[in-house]
């Protein structure tokens, strides 16, 4: 069974739990994937249940609107579902200097945990100046996100699998 956690951002994963490649794109199935999902990000996944995942799920579907806007737009989808969330600011501090962070308050759903930390590293990644690097896989059907993290910048595919499928479609097509 596949790791839900290939890239360590909760913004990222997240959103890759709906697969288009696969037959059956749904990788949050039931509770029992939630609560490994919410494991493997170290999320409390005690007393999770039907409603749990369908939020879940909701926020997945908004993250994945906020990833596929164009990078112009995005900040202003971000920020619309930032003005929803059930957030708080709190100071952290990071070898002596001071941070102000977003924080889910105390007895958040998971749904609410997960959103407020996908937000906070699309807010860092966008901070870190890499929001035109966070784009979606261009491999038909995939629609994956990921962090462009190559030195050009121009990576187009999630992985190595959708680049070769889309290579061989180009080259399929080319010779016909």
């Amino acid at each position: 069974m596949r790791q839900f956690t290939e890239t360590g951002l909760v913004a990222v994963d997240l959103a890759n739990t709906w697969d288009e490649y696969l037959d059956d794109p749904e990788r949050l199935p039931d509770v029992a994937e939630l609560r490994r999902f919410c494991r493997e990000l170290a999320e409390d996944d005690h007393g999770l249940g039907e409603e749990d995942l369908r939020e879940v799920r909701e926020v997945r579907e908004r993250l994945r609107a906020v990833l596929a806007a164009e990078p112009a737009d995005r900040a202003g989808a971000l920020a619309e579902w930032v003005a929803g969330l059930p957030a708080r600011a709190a100071v952290e501090h990071a070898g002596g200097v001071p941070r102000l962070r977003l924080v889910a308050p105390d007895g958040a759903t998971a749904a609410g945990r997960l959103a407020v930390r996908a937000v906070t590293e699309l807010l860092e990644i966008a901070a870190a100046g890499d929001w035109e690097r966070l784009r979606q896989c261009a491999a038909t059907p995939c629609t994956d996100a990921f962090v462009d993290r190559s030195r050009p910048g121009k990576r187009q595919f999630c992985s190595t699998r959708c680049a070769n499928r889309a290579h061989a479609q180009a080259s399929r097509a080319r010779h016909r």
